[in-house]
């Protein structure tokens, strides 16, 4: 229920009052100067466009980013800046911009693009945009699991290509949720989404680690804390929703695999950096566990020459757990709140506390 009000209330235009009328600010050269980094989804651009509170340039496209010697160009001098998570936002751009950058709303819920200490040091105010995509990403990653546990890409490929020939007892097989034990490393709001998702699946048992246990998460989805090395040994399915902090760099890795059984599939939907793509790709080519199913890499675009891909047991997605109209719509309408709200110095919608 709580994430539903979110949603709404994303997408619904905040409504200012006091001072000037909207056609008269519109009319007012002291307008704040906003730069947005990307054609954002139209819910977002017409929220900033009816406010009446900014002026605003647009890269429009969102197909291409914004190179980064027209980026470091256009934000000088600007209020506030609304960015994806495709833009660095480090102290060469924040020098760029200059003293009057005072908000940044990134339309995201990671920030590991971000470069906080520098925000901090400047006194510059960050909004992002965490929970409205929560159901989205739970669902792509419980799509993501049984695309790999139960091998479709593989089988579609054969289905087109003629593969598809007489019946035969153990072809395509894979693994069932039914009576597996389900790991969950970072147990946060989209870990106990995607425990809700799995649970009619009759999974026998869920675990977790994080950097303490979670108690009150926990007892929604009856998850058991462990530590990282029995999370590995003891899960059939290793779901990785945690955020990539240097402590969570390359987390999973040979180490990790080499704790894991050899009928292990491991999913990642949270960043790149988490995995060890190196460690990963032996674990998968040798048959050290069983699959894996990537919604992120490094670097992302993933090269379509990197080994992985050359992996029938490894399932990549090209970043497209949020990928829903409602979730992106709500993402941009509450990155455009933040931005609004921040400029005028009030609370965000989502701030992150530096």
């Amino acid at each position: 229920m709580a994430l539903h009000r979110l949603q709404r209330l994303a997408v619904a235009p905040l409504s200012f009052t006091g001072g000037a009328t909207s056609q008269v600010l519109r009319e007012m050269s002291t307008l704040p100067r906003v730069y947005v980094t990307r054609q954002i989804p139209p819910e977002g651009l017409r929220i900033l466009r009816d406010s009446g509170q900014v002026q605003f340039e647009l890269w429009d496209s969102d197909d291409v980013p914004v190179p980064r010697n027209e980026l470091l160009q256009n934000v000088k001098g600007v209020d506030g800046l609304l960015c994806v998570l495709t833009e660095k936002i480090d102290a060469e751009l924040l020098d760029a911009a200059g003293p009057n950058l005072k908000v940044l709303s990134t339309m995201s819920v990671g920030f590991d693009h971000l470069s906080l200490e520098e925000l901090k040091k400047r006194g510059i105010r960050v909004g992002y945009t965490p929970e409205v995509l929560t159901d989205a990403v739970a669902e792509l990653t419980v799509a993501l699991l049984l695309a790999t546990s139960r091998r479709l890409i593989e089988a579609t490929h054969e289905a087109k290509t003629g593969g598809w020939g007489t019946w035969r007892t153990l072809w395509l097989c894979g693994y069932e949720l039914a009576n597996s034990t389900v790991g969950i490393l970072g147990l946060g709001r989209i870990g106990v989404a995607i425990a809700e998702r799995l649970a009619p699946f009759k999974v026998k048992k869920f675990i977790y680690t994080d950097v303490a246990p979670r108690p009150e998460l926990a007892k929604v989805i009856n998850a058991e804390y462990v530590s990282l090395d029995e999370l590995a040994k003891q899960s059939d399915f290793l779901s990785v929703c945690c955020a990539l902090t240097p402590d969570t760099k390359e987390i999973c890795n040979k180490d990790l695999f080499a704790k894991m059984k050899n009928t292990s599939i491991i999913i990642n939907t949270s960043r790149g950096g988490v995995v060890n793509q190196e460690d990963l790709y032996e674990a998968l080519s040798t048959g050290q566990i069983a699959g894996a199913g990537l919604d992120v890499t490094v670097p992302e675009p993933l090269p379509t020459s990197h080994p992985l891909f050359t992996l029938k047991n490894c399932v990549i997605l090209p970043h497209i757990a949020s990928a829903s109209y409602s979730t992106r719509n709500a993402m941009s309408a509450l990155a455009a709140n933040n931005l609004l709200l921040g400029l005028r110095g009030q609370p965000m919608i989502k701030e992150l506390k530096l």
